[in-house]
């Protein structure tokens, strides 16, 4: 989710959207790959640690982009995108992931 939702437009205002590639969206990306490589790794508390900074990552990026865009313009003029919706909740689902791991 966390992949495919980088790529996707993150903010959506009356002029055009906002890809996440242009900004926050390539650190989830970047993070989304060691997530990734989680899966590969046959140590399951490794795994729980890679899960883990994915969901912080994708989770944080989010929120901060959030933050940051009501704190330039307001609640006018702007909806987030379907990419932001989808990599925050990649993020919970990572989080999710992380908890079973680590049990």
């Amino acid at each position: 989710m966390v992949l495919i939702g980088s790529f996707l437009p993150w903010i959506d205002t009356a002029v055009g959207s906002v890809s996440g590639m242009a900004g926050a969206g390539l650190w989830t990306f970047y993070a989304c790959m060691l997530g990734f490589a989680g899966v590969l790794v046959p140590s399951q508390r490794l795994a729980a640690v890679q899960a883990a900074l994915l969901a912080v990552v994708a989770v944080g990026l989010t929120g901060w982009q959030v933050g940051h865009v009501l704190n330039l313009v307001g609640t006018a003029g702007w909806m987030p995108g379907s990419g932001l919706v989808v990599v925050f909740l990649g993020g919970v689902v990572s989080a999710i992931c992380a908890v079973r791991l680590a049990r």
